[in-house]
């Protein structure tokens, strides 16, 4: 098992405790020592209601960079009539440049790039999170709708030159409700249910194997008091926080 006792500590790319509601850890029982040159997160939100506030997320590092990087989902209200998603591929690393039109710089108000898509998606289906190599030290984040097998681009962005492949070692994820963000005087019970499942990561690197999402937990400042429920399922963990 890829777990260490840096695992203890969230990464400093998550929420602040005002937003934060569950938090996750994972690894792969077995991966190369230099890392993985792509990662896939599945998720799935079909009981998550068609509103903006809630990030469903896994963060991943890369070797010999600093700041972390995450990828996601978010609900949105319908437009015509269709359910709408949108998918984040974020870097929190000074330095990350891209070129791509649906990225910009800069990541929750501070450095690196953040990309992001919206898709007339189903909430019923599956989605797929890849993160994989492109190039040097260039990435993609790629959206992955796994019944009808449509791919969607995110974006890219380039890391740092010296900067390794995605690392495995004590590596988190997040439910959270942006909407507090700046609101330190929100009340726990007025946070709005959703749901969402949380599958294991996999990888098409050579030698990875037995990718696991891991020690779901709440944290934040509504632990106890935020609705929260936990189940495993085959291949993850389905999470319900909210009233």
């Amino acid at each position: 098992m890829k777990f260490t006792a840096a695992a203890a500590v969230l990464a400093s790319c998550v929420p602040s405790l005002a937003s934060a509601l569950v938090g996750n850890y994972w690894w792969f029982d077995e991966s190369p020592s230099d890392g993985l040159n792509d990662i896939t997160f599945p998720f799935n939100i079909a009981n998550a209601p068609h509103k903006r506030g809630f990030y469903f997320a896994q963060q991943f590092d890369f070797d010999n960079v600093k700041n972390g990087s995450y990828t996601g989902l978010q609900p949105r209200p319908d437009s015509n009539g269709k359910s709408v998603i949108r998918a984040v591929f974020s870097s929190f690393e000074g330095g990350t440049t891209t070129a791509h039109p649906n990225c910009h710089y800069g990541a929750d108000n501070g450095p690196g790039a953040s990309c992001a898509v919206e898709i007339n998606g189903d909430y019923s289906h599956t989605y797929n999170l890849v993160t994989e190599n492109i190039g040097g030290t260039a990435w993609r984040g790629t959206l992955v709708d796994t019944v009808t097998g449509t791919s969607t681009v995110i974006g890219e962005w380039t890391l740092p030159q010296g900067s390794g492949k995605i690392l495995v070692d004590a590596q988190s994820g997040f439910v959270e409700y942006f909407i507090w963000n700046g609101q330190p005087s929100h009340t726990c019970k007025s946070l709005p249910f959703t749901e969402a499942t949380f599958y294991n990561p996999t990888s098409k690197t050579p030698g990875a194997s037995g990718g696991e999402v891991a020690m779901v937990h709440e944290y934040g400042d509504c632990i106890g008091r935020a609705g929260y429920s936990l189940t495993e399922v085959p291949g993850g963990y389905d999470i319900k926080v909210g009233f």
